[in-house]
C-alpha cells in the first residue's frame, strides 16, 4: 500500500518503483562580484500576461499589480489554518502559539509585504525580491537592494517557507519571524539603519495604527512587523501540482517522460538522497546543509575560513553574520559562518523542489540558469573540493534521462502558477538547447577523474 500524504497526495519513497509499473527507468549573466556594483539587467523577464504591466525601480512588477495577482491565487486574507489535504496536527507544529496568524495579522502582513516605505529610500519591499509574477523570487542570480546595490546571495522563493526548519541559505534564522527582521535593517537590502527607523517609517500612518491595534492590541512595533509578515508567509502554501494528482491515482496527470523522471529521481539520479518527499516533509528537503561544490570553481575555502574565524571572534552577532552572508565574499562559506564547524565549509541548505521550475536561477549564488544546468552539475559529480559532500558523485545520466528528471521537476509546480511554469519550461528548454556550460560527459561517465582534470588544467 502506498502511504497517504497529509497534503493530499501519495508518495512512495525508498521502495521498489517497479511495483508502480514504471519501465526503463542564453546563459545567465553574472551580477558582478562587488556588493555595491550595479546589476546587469534583463536576466529574466517576469510573466507579464496580458496588458501593460508596470515595473518598479528595481524591475519588479508594480506592487498594486502584484497584489491583484495574489488575490486571484489566494482570495481575501484569511487566518493561518491547515490548507486542504494537510494534516491539522502536523500543520499546528509549524505555527508558533505566540503568533497564531489571525485574519487581522495575516491581512496586516500581506500589506506590509508590499510596503516600500519599510526600506530606507522607499524603493524596496519584500515583494521586490519575492515578486508574485516571478514565482515569488526576483529571478536574478543575486538580489538588488536599496541604491542599486547587489548582494551575494540568490533570493529563494517564499512559497512553502514555513516547512523549513531554518531560514536563509545558511540557516542563520530559526523562524520566519527571525528571518523577517534582518533584511529590513541590512544596509544593502532594505537599508533601514535601526529597527526603530523602520517602525517610524509607518508609525505615523493612521491606517497602520488602527491595523496594528486590531491585529496585536498595541501600537506599531518591530516585533509586530515581523510577526505579521511571518503570519502572511504561512498562508503561502503551494502544494497542489500535477504530480500530486498523479500520486493520488491519476496516471495521466503527468507525462510519460515525467513518470520516468520520478523513477530516476528515486533511483539512478539519487536526488531523493537529499530531497525526500514524505508525510512530514512535503517540499522535498532534508533540511540539512551540504557542500555540493557550486562555489568551489572560484573560491579558496581555507583562506576564507581563516578570515571568517578572525572576523567572528570580534563580533559573532546575528547582525554580523547577516552582513557577512550578504555583503562579503565570506558568503561562500555558507553554514560555516553560523556554526564555525569545519564540516560546514561551503555548505548550503537543501532547497525545496516544489515549484522549482519557476524559481530560476538556481543555487545560493544563482550561477545555474536552468534545471538542465542543475542536472549537468550533479551529473558530473559537482565541483571537486576538500569539503565536497560524500554523497556527491558522478551519475552517468544520459541526455534522455536528464530530460526526464527535468520534466518531473516541472510537474511539481502548483496549478495556480501553471502559466509561469509553462513559460519557464519553454524558456529554459530554449536556453539549454543552445548552451550547456556545466555539462561534462567525461566526468559524468568517469572517463576522466577530477584529479586528472586538475592536472590538465592546473586548477
Amino acid at each position: 500500500m502506498i502511504p497517504r500524504l497529509p497534503y493530499g497526495g501519495r508518495l512512495l519513497a525508498g521502495v521498489c518503483l517497479t511495483a508502480l509499473g514504471f519501465v526503463g527507468a542564453d546563459a545567465w549573466l553574472s551580477a558582478g562580484s562587488s556588493a555595491t556594483s550595479q546589476p546587469k539587467r534583463a536576466l529574466a523577464q517576469p510573466d507579464k500576461g496580458k496588458g501593460a504591466d508596470a515595473e518598479e525601480t528595481h524591475g519588479a512588477l508594480a506592487m498594486d499589480q502584484q497584489l491583484e495577482r495574489l488575490a486571484t491565487m489566494l482570495g481575501d486574507p484569511k487566518s493561518v489554518v491547515a490548507p486542504p489535504g494537510v494534516s491539522p496536527t502536523f500543520f499546528a507544529t509549524l505555527v508558533p502559539k505566540e503568533s497564531p496568524g489571525t485574519a487581522a495579522q495575516v491581512a496586516l502582513g500581506r500589506k506590509l509585504f508590499f510596503e516600500k516605505r519599510l526600506s530606507r529610500d522607499g524603493t524596496v519591499a519584500c515583494a521586490t525580491c519575492h515578486d508574485v509574477s516571478r514565482g515569488f523570487t526576483d529571478q536574478r542570480p543575486l538580489f538588488e537592494g536599496v541604491g542599486g546595490q547587489v548582494g551575494r546571495r540568490n533570493s529563494p522563493t517564499v512559497l512553502n517557507a514555513l516547512f523549513f526548519h531554518t531560514q536563509f541559505w545558511d540557516g542563520r534564522a530559526r523562524t520566519l519571524e527571525d528571518q523577517a527582521k534582518l533584511p529590513i535593517v541590512n544596509p544593502i537590502e532594505m537599508g533601514q539603519p535601526t529597527p526603530e527607523a523602520a517602525v517610524a517609517s509607518i508609525a505615523g500612518d493612521q491606517e497602520y495604527q488602527r491595523e496594528f491595534r486590531t491585529a496585536f492590541g498595541h501600537e506599531v512595533t518591530y516585533e509586530g512587523i515581523a510577526s505579521a509578515l511571518a503570519s502572511f508567509e504561512r498562508t503561502l502554501v503551494f502544494l497542489d501540482a500535477p504530480f500530486d494528482r498523479f500520486l493520488a491515482g491519476d496516471v495521466k496527470a503527468i507525462s510519460d517522460e515525467a513518470r520516468e523522471g520520478w523513477a530516476l529521481f528515486n533511483g539512478k539520479a539519487r536526488c531523493v538522497s537529499c530531497h525526500q518527499l514524505n508525510s512530514s516533509n512535503p517540499i522535498g528537503t532534508d533540511n540539512r546543509f551540504h557542500n555540493i561544490g557550486v562555489s568551489a570553481r572560484h573560491q579558496d575555502f581555507e583562506e576564507l575560513a581563516k578570515r571568517a574565524l578572525k572576523t567572528l571572534a570580534e563580533d559573532d552577532s546575528s547582525e554580523k553574520q547577516d552582513k557577512l552572508a550578504i555583503e562579503s565574499d565570506l558568503s561562500e562559506l555558507g553554514r560555516f559562518v553560523v556554526t564555525k564547524n569545519r564540516a560546514d565549509v561551503g555548505a548550503f541548505k537543501t532547497e525545496q523542489i516544489r515549484n522549482v521550475g519557476i524559481s530560476p536561477p538556481y543555487m545560493h549564488d544563482g550561477s545555474l540558469g536552468t534545471l538542465w544546468d542543475v542536472m549537468d552539475h550533479y551529473n558530473k559529480g559537482g565541483e571537486a573540493n576538500p569539503y565536497l559532500d560524500g554523497g556527491i558523485e558522478p551519475l552517468a545520466l544520459s541526455e534522455a534521462e536528464i530530460d526526464s528528471v527535468v520534466a518531473f521537476m516541472f510537474s511539481l509546480t502548483d496549478d495556480r502558477l501553471r502559466e509561469q511554469n509553462e513559460a519557464q519550461l519553454t524558456r529554459q528548454r530554449q536556453l539549454a538547447s543552445s548552451k550547456r556550460p556545466f555539462r561534462d560527459d567525461s566526468l559524468a561517465s568517469r572517463k576522466v577523474y577530477p584529479f586528472e582534470r586538475r592536472l590538465q588544467t592546473g586548477r
